[in-house]
């Protein structure tokens, strides 16, 4: 796996998962709010598979 995702989309990404996670955790929102364990770990490992068909990396070279 070659890392495809750049600094500010591991960021933004990182967020959004905790945004989500959190915003669940508090009953802001249901059950569906756990997929945010999706983009924290895609922002962990700086891969994304839904990246792979469309050839899209933002990370630098």
């Amino acid at each position: 796996m070659t890392k495809n995702l750049g600094t500010i989309d591991r960021a933004l990404r990182f967020l959004v998962g905790l945004g989500l996670i959190g915003a669940t955790l508090g009953g802001l929102l249901p059950v569906w709010g756990w997929i945010g364990i999706v983009p924290l770990a895609t922002a962990a490992i700086g891969w994304c598979p839904a990246y792979l068909p469309f050839g899209i990396k933002t990370c630098e070279k």
